[in-house]
């Protein structure tokens, strides 16, 4: 696991929640994913209530928002990233942390995500 896998793996993900369907998700992740949406949330485990999760969580395919991620490191089969998110309708702004931890063939098993709400100027 290297940092340009990580950035490609990041490319998917963002491919994917701008994708109609779910169908990508098991290009990404394993059957048996563990996605915590944050450190105190519940987990959500396996591809298809990850898939009922991404459904219930975005306003459709074609909704508007800009991401951007940036490596800030990895270690063995673990990478951890800074993710800048603004939705346009509603306005809101997000700064993520994500804990990546891929599986032998460079599915996610384990995805941790920090988000932190950034005030409206």
């Amino acid at each position: 696991m290297d940092r340009r896998w990580v950035e490609r793996w990041i490319a998917g993900y963002d491919k994917a929640w701008r994708s109609p369907g779910t169908a990508t998700l098991s290009e990404l992740f394993t059957p048996e994913v563990v996605y915590l949406p944050a450190p105190w949330a519940a987990p959500v485990v396996g591809l298809v209530p990850l898939a009922e999760f991404w459904e219930s969580r975005r306003h459709g395919p074609g909704e508007p928002f800009t991401m951007h991620g940036e490596v800030v490191a990895v270690e063995l089969d673990t990478a951890v990233v800074r993710v800048e998110v603004g939705y346009q309708a509603p306005v809101r702004s997000w700064r993520n942390l994500w804990v990546v931890t891929f599986a032998i063939g460079g599915r996610c098993a384990r995805f941790e995500e920090w988000p932190f709400p950034l005030e409206d100027p």
